[in-house]
């Protein structure tokens, strides 16, 4: 597959100044890397709080913006052994130190808290895939069965770029090995991770309970899993933010085996994640993927013999087995998985702004060079 000399890309020079579509040089494959024709890219709920300062994320200027994305690889370098040209790829933005997998950084969101990221960012993996074409490390690269995926199971590029969603929860519930017909909590559950988080438990043949603070939301939450999964096991319950009244009501629906905690930063002091822990089983398990202040009860960590562990993200070999998943055709498909909205490179303001209200269980909002 040729792969043109200059290419169409969202390039931001400074804050002040936004971003602007630009005719680029089109990059080259060196050891390491692959380029990808970028079919779909994702849009984050608070993209738009990204890169106009108002969350303060550190990242080298100018950049290409960018998040995860699904594309065929254009040109590969000479050390790769299993990819091909051609192939359909999702092409993951979390980028790993290769002599440290510690070092970690977000692709043109954030540049990690190392002096390591910073200098990868900076230097070797700077710009993201809001773009044509885009330089990526191979091991970002995680081969599709596009004859299972698109023409089999019928799921368009633009609705697999879910996949960005769903893999965030899948992580932190493998993370604590959920197992088949356990009861898991998953608090608060109408944000886009922790919708996300209810499709993949069920996915998972877990028993869900899903908790949140708009009642509304988590009739629409229900609705959305039982139209897609008839079968499914899920139960809805309003949070009162009162610790007792909670999990008195969390203890009658369980008891618990595990949670699955999206705390978000302004509901970093809510009391929910305690009162979960105290209808917890003995054994019970929780993944933190929020920012839960003041999760623990101490004596009933000791008492039942409690485990919680934190989580970012996902690993690599989470996405392997999270596409296996989705090619097993234990996921629904169209309305019933996703209602993608798309936008096209120039219409990236409009993408931004419909992206911070299209959230929950189920939306999407992706960008198509």
């Amino acid at each position: 597959m040729s792969t043109p000399a200059r290419h169409r890309a969202l390039v931001l020079d400074s804050i002040e100044d936004g971003f602007h579509v630009k005719t680029v040089p089109t990059p080259t494959p060196d050891l390491g890397s692959a380029i990808i024709r970028i079919d779909t890219v994702g849009v984050l709920s608070y993209h738009r709080e990204v890169y106009n300062g108002e969350r303060h994320y550190s990242f080298p200027k100018p950049l290409i913006g960018g998040l995860n994305a699904i594309g065929h690889v254009a040109s590969l370098a000479a050390d790769a052994t299993t990819l091909q040209c051609g192939q359909l790829v999702y092409v993951d933005c979390v980028i790993h130190g290769r002599d440290n997998p510690d070092v970690v950084f977000l692709s043109a969101i954030h540049d990690g808290d190392s002096d390591g990221s910073k200098k990868l960012m900076q230097e070797v993996w700077r710009d993201g895939t809001f773009a044509e074409y885009a330089k990526v490390p191979l091991e970002n690269c995680i081969p599709l069965d596009k004859a299972t995926l698109c023409h089999s199971l019928g799921y368009s590029t633009q609705e697999l770029m879910y996949i960005g969603h769903l893999l965030v929860p899948f992580g932190g519930l493998r993370d604590i090995n959920i197992e088949p017909g356990e009861t898991v909590l998953i608090a608060p559950a109408t944000g886009t991770y922790g919708g996300a988080g209810v499709q993949v438990a069920i996915a998972m043949g877990a028993r869900v309970i899903a908790m949140g603070r708009n009642e509304k939301e988590l009739a629409r939450l229900k609705d959305h899993v039982l139209r897609g999964s008839p079968n499914a096991n899920i139960h809805t319950l309003k949070m009162t933010q009162d610790e007792t009244t909670d999990a008195v009501a969390l203890q009658e629906l369980g008891p618990l085996d595990a949670v699955l905690d999206f705390t978000p930063p302004h509901g970093s002091e809510s009391p929910h994640l305690r009162s979960a822990i105290k209808a917890l089983r003995r054994g019970g398990r929780i993944s933190i993927m929020g920012f839960n202040k003041n999760p623990m009860v101490p004596w009933i960590f000791v008492a039942k013999d409690i485990s919680m562990k934190g989580k970012l993200m996902y690993d690599r070999s989470d996405i392997v087995q999270f596409i296996k998943m989705l090619q097993a055709g234990l996921f629904p498909r169209d309305k019933n998985f996703v209602d993608a909205k798309t936008f096209k490179l120039e219409e990236w303001k409009e993408a931004f702004d419909v992206a911070a209200e299209h959230t929950g269980i189920g939306k999407l909002v992706s960008l198509i060079p």
